[in-house]
């Protein structure tokens, strides 16, 4: 049932893609700033007790409802993971500005390029060039995939009913609104648990889907920039996953680019040849082939599970 509920929910988001802005930004961002009025006075101990409140009772609820509906028929549980499943995960939140971006280089259209990057990452890339632009895409890409997707699966698949995925969505969350204001003066180290709790929760997560990567991909380079390449990152999971992913796809990532009229200093990730239009599209298949991979996984798990 586990795969039969990612493979449903995956091709409703194919087919209807979600307003994550409406039905899942907004309602969380309204439950962040309640518990904020209500806890936060800048310490990381209340921090913590807010996550944990927020965290445990929604997976707590979803749980329980699971079990519940379970009791009364499997269909109306099955029907239950792919609503949740729909709500934290899928390749469509952002693969708009992925597609669109690849679509104007290979249109000539740089500046709408340099406009839609800038859009997606929230800073300007008005002087960029075409293989800055595609570069900061395709990294953007392969970080997006492992959090909408990858990092939902594999709490989905540990944990009871769709509490995982939850958990994941909710901790990932909480870390973008509270972990990245930690130490600011108006907040506090509110947000401090928040941050540390994600990285705990995204450790494993991070890493398979590294080696995936390395898997469907070229194994000894993916592995190879992995190791000696990844610490180099300022963000060290993203660093993980850019680096494994541009050297499975013989891409060069990183490197210095210009943000907000500045050259912003970056280390080189990956290895080949310089980015442009048709590494994007190799990165599209590159994060195809690693879903079949999870899926094939999950289906041999869940024959051998049979055999049991």
């Amino acid at each position: 049932m586990t795969l039969f509920s990612l493979i449903v929910a995956l091709l409703i988001e194919q087919l209807r893609p979600l307003s994550v802005a409406r039905f899942v930004q907004t309602p969380l961002q309204t439950f962040a700033r309640f518990l904020e009025d209500r806890f936060n006075d800048g310490e990381a101990r209340h921090g913590a007790v807010a996550w944990w409140v927020a965290v445990i009772t929604v997976c707590f609820v979803s749980a329980l409802i699971y079990f519940l509906l379970w009791n009364i028929h499997f269909a109306l549980a099955m029907a239950f993971n792919v609503v949740v499943l729909y709500l934290t995960m899928g390749f469509r939140q952002v693969s708009h500005f992925f597609t669109d971006i690849q679509l104007a280089l290979r249109m000539g259209e740089l500046a709408r390029a340099r406009q839609l990057i800038g859009e997606w990452r929230g800073r300007s890339h008005a002087e960029s060039s075409s293989s800055e632009v595609a570069r900061l895409a395709i990294e953007e890409a392969l970080v997006a995939a492992h959090r909408n997707v990858f990092g939902v699966i594999f709490w989905f698949v540990l944990m009871p009913g769709p509490s995982g995925a939850l958990l994941y969505r909710l901790a990932r969350f909480f870390d973008e609104a509270w972990g990245r204001r930690s130490g600011d003066l108006d907040f506090g180290d509110f947000g401090a648990f928040a941050q540390k709790a994600f990285a705990v929760l995204d450790w494993v997560p991070v890493r398979l889907t590294a080696a995936a990567f390395s898997i469907v991909g070229d194994f000894e380079d993916g592995v190879y920039c992995w190791r000696a390449q990844a610490s180099q990152w300022k963000d060290k999971a993203s660093g993980i996953l850019v680096a494994s992913g541009g050297g499975a796809l013989g891409v060069r990532l990183g490197m210095p680019i210009y943000e907000s009229g500045e050259v912003v200093e970056r280390p080189e990730m990956g290895i080949g040849d310089e980015a442009d239009a048709d590494f994007m599209q190799s990165t599209i298949g590159l994060v195809w082939r690693t879903l079949v991979l999870v899926f094939l996984v999950l289906a041999l798990l869940g024959v051998a599970k049979m055999g049991w």
